[in-house]
């Protein structure tokens, strides 16, 4: 069986599924017998189905507030895909946005007049607010012409954007709307497909369907049957209506109740029915209203039973203050002031319904003001039903487990598996998921709840959780989960953390729930051990840690009495003996050993409860997540100062952080820190053709700290001259705004003018790979171009490239200008060529020695290409040009030159040109030690360059260092200076004894650092000093000095 999910095919059929299947992922139940039946696809998705079919609709308006809550985004797919479906437009919302409707019907024009006119529109109580003046202009429905409109009942409300089923936006439209609309609400699954295909039946009338998108509509696990056919008599409301099974009024409860509670039909509406129906409470009754209008009040009035004397109106608004539309109908209906009879109104706004639907406690306190009880619980659920929470983030491996878990169940024809998912995209960067599963075997699996109203994720809950997973170590410190967790229940967490780092790891809080609680927490490092078997990253690793928190899932599922052996044939029966070339008995002994149990530590527990950081809580706010999000790159986009001007006005958006960011440039992964250039001095003559120069930085207040031989990052900048050259060649303003990605995080952007992206971020002068000319020939207009550009990134350009790269040193902006019809966009430009790497080099000081100061030694790097054009190197031209006072950003870069832990050990130095950098602060430092009085070893230094009187760099300090004894000795050596050429590894054979001493019997230590071409030759040096002197074969000698290297005393830093 494959592991891997495959997609689904659209428009649906009876063997399709409307979601990617999980990896992995067990066999499929039986085909269904009809697409209703298929347990894969929610509610919703069906809707979305019967909307956008030809000989349903003409046309189908998708407004955008739609497709934020996930709904039309299936039948925008079907109709990008050519599928045979109703034509589909998408709109923007907005106030009177209703009116282009209106004209459509209106057959306004000659294109349109005699045509099918049946149009669908898919928007939500917001949306379905902004266009309600709109209809007023409503011409008359016929059965060819008529508006229906189907509305996902989900809104955004509060500070925090939370999804809530209430319909409180809805409050001033329902006396607006014209009495020529039908309006409908559904909140079961079966009720959702029944009502979205009624709402097509009524020919005589527009139509609008609200159906709970907050829990029902988006279950996964339901089993439906097929809508109603439409018949071709009986059009009034009443008769399609009636021929469904439906009725206007749906009432439950005491047949002799005293108490009547009234309201729409919603997920809050089932929860009052199910608790007056499962408690039977006496005198209570349910009234749930399926039709608001055409208002029935002959039926309302017939199904209340006599005896009641108190009616309660639950209506939805936005304050306490507005008066509900229900209240006011119900009122009119039930109330002659003859029968003793009192009509209460009750207002829920948008907290309090969630309140109703989430909080149990809340709920019955509701109730007890007008129907006491003494039910602990609401609802009197099956025995069996289990309830599972799963929690990870979106885009990791491990997302689709729930789903994998799910569909486990879902084989067993015995049992109801219901799944529903949402998302927290706010509280954590890349959101959160929260997956809720109901599991229920036997008789009456009717009488199981919605998903949302079972298990509830309301901050105040008091855990209702059989099992709990959470499968991001992460959440566990930045999000309060456990509270979720039944007591006495079991917690998988996947985590690297071991048991001694669990109870350090989490916050006091979590601990606090765990041991309040009593939790059984289980660990599992599932990556690690997918890993261990199948290798490197990838859909087949993956594919195996999904099995293995799988099987994890299960053997804690099946109880204490669970055995290897039972879990092993379980879950052979779905996925077969192999798994992606795996023996599934071998994953599930890895799964097995792998699983440990945590005891936690009590001694972590608050002493107060200022303690330990606050948790934020889970809060659904989106229902649909964009999974491609990590293949998704970051492009950059030319823009207005308003781009920039956004981080100002909404900082706190564009800058989430809690914590200040103490980085100068956050975005690049090394610690960066401004510094002040005190002195940029030559130290070889004007006439030299060779420029080394010395630089000092100053550090104070930076906090800057470095040690010995390590090396400083320099972040430069282009050339502002060469960049304002290009840019005018290219044609871009220089001072346009760009938004691009920043450093090294593509998901991260900021926004800069163009002068200042191509000053300080993208490498524009540096050496383009050969994937660069593939990619610009896409934007090449000439064929000439195009293929040019193509042949040199193909691997037959091999050579041309070569040349390019090597002899001609072409850099990008080069490129550009040799092939002309290339131009991409300049924010495409700057993705293209990517950013300017930060250049490392020695430092040459000991902040011992200097304190609030690092100084560089540096040449500037220049050759002559094949035309004869002088070339610079980016960074030291940068350096070369630094005034003193200018600031640079600098960060530190380890090296592994480094003096040794004994300062008596010998020291051995061997630098060429600006290799002397890191011997001068290895000098600086010792001298330091010497003048506090610490011994130290004996030190020879050599030295090479060309010439003594230009390059014999830092000689006056060299020759100050042997006279006060640092250097014991000093080997220079100045290759032009003689008619025979003389190099450092010359000097070193003079000293042959001495250095065999020093490395074979002292322990001591040699360090070389300069350009690559001297390493053999000072290597034979020190191979023939140890055969010489300590009686070894070259062969030996050459193991030594390699052993040395191991041992950190063989040091090379070359390049």
């Amino acid at each position: 069986m494959s592991l891997n999910g495959s997609g689904w095919s659209t428009p649906i059929s009876s063997t399709t599924t409307l979601s990617s299947p999980p990896s992995p992922y067990p066999k499929k139940s039986a085909i269904p017998k009809t697409l209703y039946e298929n347990h894969h696809i929610p509610a919703y998705h069906l809707v979305e189905h019967i909307a956008s079919q030809s000989r349903t609709s003409s046309a189908v308006y998708l407004y955008d507030v739609a497709e934020q809550v996930g709904f039309g985004t299936l039948t925008d797919k079907w109709s990008k895909a050519g599928k045979e479906i109703a034509t589909v437009l998408k709109l923007q919302t907005r106030a009177g946005g209703g009116l282009g409707l209106i004209g459509r019907l209106s057959q306004g024009t000659s294109h349109d007049a005699g045509s099918n006119a049946v149009l669908t529109a898919y928007t939500t109580p917001a949306g379905l607010a902004s266009m309600a003046s709109s209809f007023a202009y409503l011409p008359p429905a016929t059965s060819f012409s008529r508006l229906v409109i189907q509305v996902p009942t989900v809104t955004s409300t509060g500070e925090g954007l939370a999804l809530s089923p209430s319909l409180a936006s809805l409050a001033a439209v329902w006396p607006i709307l014209p009495n020529n609309i039908a309006i409908l609400f559904s909140a079961t699954p079966q009720q959702t497909l029944d009502f979205a295909a009624i709402s097509y039946q009524l020919t005589n009338w527009h139509a609008i369907h609200l159906f709970d998108h907050y829990s029902s509509s988006r279950e996964v696990g339901h089993s439906l049957t097929a809508p109603p056919d439409p018949q071709d008599h009986g059009d009034s409301v009443h008769d399609v209506m009636c021929r469904a099974g439906y009725s206007f009024f749906e009432y439950s409860g005491d047949s002799e109740a005293v108490t009547v509670v009234v309201l729409l039909n919603s997920l809050l509406a089932l929860k009052i029915k199910t608790f007056v129906t499962s408690r039977q409470i006496n005198g209570l009754g349910v009234v749930i209203v399926n039709v608001l209008r055409p208002w029935d009040e002959a039926t309302l009035q017939s199904i209340v039973p006599s005896s009641v004397k108190a009616v309660h109106v639950l209506d939805d608004v936005p304050n306490s203050v507005t008066q509900g539309n229900l209240y006011v109908d119900v009122f009119s209906a039930l109330w002659d002031g003859t029968n003793n009879r009192s009509v209460y109104a009750h207002r829920a706004t948008p907290s309090q319904h969630q309140l109703y639907l989430g909080n149990d406690n809340s709920f019955l306190q509701f109730l007890n003001t007008f129907a006491p009880t003494r039910a602990e619980k609401p609802l009197a659920e099956p025995l069996s039903l289990r309830k599972l929470l799963f929690f990870d983030t979106p885009y990791s491996s491990l997302s689709r487990i729930a789903h994998a878990v799910q569909e486990l169940f879902l084989a067993n024809r015995g049992m109801v598996a219901r799944l529903l998912t949402d998302y927290d995209a706010f509280s954590k960067s890349g959101g959160v998921a929260a997956h809720r599963i109901l599991l229920a075997s036997g008789s009456n699996l009717t009488s199981i709840p919605p998903v949302a109203m079972a298990l509830p994720l309301d901050p105040l809950s008091n855990g209702e959780a059989d099992f709990l997973a959470i499968l991001d170590q992460s959440l566990l410190k930045s999000h309060s989960l456990l509270q979720y967790a039944k007591p006495n229940s079991t917690i998988l967490v996947d985590t690297s953390w071991t048991n001694a780092e669990f109870s350090h790891n989490l916050p006091a809080d979590q601990i606090k729930s765990i041991v309040e609680r009593n939790l059984t927490v289980f660990a599992i490092d599932s990556s690690r051990l997918a890993a261990n078997l199948a290798g490197a990253p990838g859909p087949v690793r993956d594919a195996v840690q999904n099995l293995i928190v799988h099987l994890s899932f299960l053997r804690l599922y099946l109880g204490p009495g669970a055995e290897e052996a039972a879990v092993l044939k379980v879950t052979q029966n779905e996925y077969g003996e192999v798994v992606q070339g795996f023996s599934l008995l071998k994953i599930n002994a890895h799964a097995w050993s792998g699983l440990r149990i945590v005891e936690i530590e009590t001694s972590f527990l608050p002493v107060s409860s200022d303690a330990s950081p606050l948790l934020k809580n889970f809060e659904s706010n989106t229902i649909t997540v964009d999974q491609n999000v990590e293949g998704v790159i970051q492009t950059g986009r030319i823009g207005s100062w308003h781009d920039a001007a956004k981080h100002f006005l909404f900082s706190a958006t564009f800058s989430p952080s809690a914590q200040p960011l103490r980085a100068l440039r956050p975005e690049i992964p090394d610690h960066t820190y401004l510094v002040t250039c005190t002195v940029n001095k030559r130290l070889t003559p004007l006439e030299y053709d060779r420029n080394v120069f010395h630089l000092e930085f100053d550090t104070a207040g930076t906090g800057l700290k470095y040690s010995i031989g390590e090396a400083l990052g320099i972040h430069g900048w282009n050339e502002e001259a060469q960049v304002l050259d290009f840019c005018a060649w290219y044609g871009v303003d220089h001072n346009r705004l760009i938004t691009i990605p920043v450093v090294g995080e593509e998901q991260k952007m900021h926004t800069r003018t163009v002068l200042q992206a191509l000053q300080q971020q993208v490498d524009l002068f540096g050496r383009p790979p050969k994937s660069f000319y593939s990619d610009l020939a896409e934007y090449a207009t000439s064929s000439v171009d195009r293929h040019a550009l193509l042949f040199i990134g193909s691997p037959d350009g091999s050579s041309t490239f070569k040349k390019m790269s090597e002899k001609d040193t072409l850099t990008f902006a080069d490129v550009l200008k040799k092939y002309p019809s290339a131009r991409p966009g300049v924010e495409k430009l700057c993705e293209l060529i990517g950013d300017i790497k930060p250049r490392h080099y020695s430092i040459a000081s000991a902040q011992s020695v200097v304190g609030d100061r690092v100084d560089l030694l540096v040449v500037t790097v220049d050759w002559k290409d094949s035309n004869g054009k002088i070339r610079y190197g980016q960074c030291t031209r940068y350096l070369a040009g630094l005034r003193v006072g200018q600031k640079v950003t600098v960060s530190i870069k380890p090296s592994v030159m480094k003096l040794p832990p004994n300062p008596k050990q010998p020291i051995i130095m061997a630098g060429l040109g600006t290799g002397a950098a890191p011997f001068r602060a290895f000098l600086q430092h010792l001298a330091w030690l010497a003048r506090n009085g610490e011994e130290i070893g004996p030190v020879y230094y050599y030295f090479g360059s060309r010439h003594q009187a230009s390059e014999y760099l830092y000689g006056e300090e060299i020759e100050a260092f042997v006279l006060d004894g640092v250097i014991s000795r000093a080997g220079l050596a100045f290759s032009r200076d003689s008619a025979k050429k003389v190099y450092i590894q010359h000097k070193m054979l003079e000293d042959s004894e001495a250095l065999a001493q020093m490395l074979h019997d002292d322990e001591g230590v040699f360090y070389l650092c300069g350009p690559t071409w001297p390493v053999p030759d000072v290597y034979e040096a020190l191979v023939n000093a140890l055969v010489k002197y300590k009686g070894s074969d070259s062969v030996k000698a050459g193991e030594y000095l390699e052993s040395l290297k191991e041992k950190e005393r063989y040091v090379l830093e070359v390049y």
